[in-house]
């Protein structure tokens, strides 16, 4: 595990469903019914609550799914967490259709969501570089860039913890992150 500004950012290796932390990020579709990856992890460990709260949330308030770069929270159901926020990423489209910009969306309003549900620990897992192919250096650089710039203003949050499913992935965003500066 490697740390930076002073123990409020961690990185490391491992499953974020196990996290102890206020808020974990989902790394969901549009459509919030869970799926693959992070996204059917977080559904199948949390259980049918978080599955529950997100058909309201599509019937109530987002009918033709969540908009890409915005974060709705709900429930954990049986998570060690407190909180779901769910973040829809950019499919990666070599950049030329705001990717990068609806990347670093994810990661602000995912920090500003859980700031309103008055969290102050929160784990994210890499948004977008799965089957969304963002690249992931790339996604590295703005995911910290972002962070860094939330917690510059914002000290509500005490600790974010990136969580890498591979080390290959942490070693990827502990080259390229924004931290290090």
């Amino acid at each position: 595990m490697t740390e930076y500004l002073n123990g409020r950012v961690l990185v490391k290796t491992g499953d974020i469903t196990g996290e102890k932390v206020d808020a974990i990020v989902n790394a969901a579709n549009s459509s919030l019914m869970g799926g693959g990856g992070v996204d059917g992890a977080i559904h199948r460990a949390g259980g049918p609550e978080i599955l529950a709260e997100c058909r309201a949330l599509r019937k109530e308030k987002y009918p033709d799914g969540l908009p890409v770069g915005l974060a709705v929270t709900t429930t954990a159901g049986r998570l060690p967490s407190r909180y779901v926020i769910h973040t829809v990423g950019p499919v990666w489209f070599g950049g030329t259709h705001g990717e990068e910009k609806y990347l670093a969306d994810c990661y602000w309003n995912s920090l500003r969501e859980a700031v309103e549900h008055g969290c102050r620990t929160v784990a994210f897992p890499a948004i977008s570089t799965g089957v969304f192919h963002f690249p992931r250096k790339r996604a590295a650089a703005i995911a910290s860039a972002t962070v860094k710039d939330f917690l510059e203003n914002e000290h509500t949050i005490q600790k974010v913890v990136f969580v890498f499913f591979s080390e290959d992935d942490e070693k990827i965003f502990l080259e390229e992150n924004a931290f290090k500066e």
